[in-house]
């Protein structure tokens, strides 16, 4: 019984997310960011100011927070070890694109163009970057358990992350036309040649 009313507390949780989240970036594309507060966001969901803080502490998560990094994780997690590090990530970075953007690829634009446009949000989207990264060191586990393996695996992060971002920009620029995971996966074959991921 407990079990079952924790899962029903937690699906209400993320649908009350999702749909302040929804009001928050309808919002800031209407009236600009800086022109929309943290109450306007609450009146529109019909929830209180409390409400939308106890589920985005600060202003920019309205934007920025997703579940992407998990799902970055558990994919890498489930990778083959024998496979080159950069192809690793980058597939585990397109899945998880492909899966966002099956969601409501509006949206995702809407919230990209509002990070790309919004010097608040750019700066705390390359904090994001850093906490992606992590979580994607952190899927591999074991294997980047030493000092020097744990680099090894940032570096590798850190560089798909740059290629993934040149290919978001250009999407966002270009008002969401063609397949995003797709080009991503342009963005890896230009940076990595043969160790990018294979295209599917």
């Amino acid at each position: 019984m407990d079990g079952r009313h924790s899962t029903l507390r937690e699906q209400r949780r993320a649908e009350t997310q999702r749909a302040i989240q929804a009001h928050a970036v309808r919002l800031f594309v209407e009236r600009g960011y800086d022109g929309t507060t943290v109450n306007d966001v609450a009146a529109a969901a019909g929830v209180s100011p409390m409400t939308v803080y106890r589920h985005f502490p600060t202003k920019e998560d309205l934007v920025l927070v997703d579940q992407n990094g998990p799902l970055v994780a558990e994919r890498i997690a489930a990778t083959p070890a024998g496979q080159p590090l950069v192809r690793r990530i980058g597939d585990a970075l397109v899945e998880s694109a492909r899966a966002l953007a099956a969601g409501d690829d509006r949206f995702l634009l809407a919230r990209l163009r509002l990070m790309i446009s919004t010097p608040a949000l750019r700066a705390r989207h390359l904090d994001n970057h850093h906490v992606l990264r992590q979580a994607i060191v952190d899927g591999l586990g074991d294997e980047a358990a030493d000092p020097e393996a744990a680099f090894q695996a940032a570096a590798a992060a850190s560089a798909c992350l740059a290629a993934m971002h040149t290919a978001l920009v250009r999407w966002a620029s270009e008002d969401g036309r063609g397949d995003l995971p797709d080009l991503i996966s342009e963005a890896f074959a230009a940076a990595f040649g043969d160790a990018a991921p294979r295209p599917r």
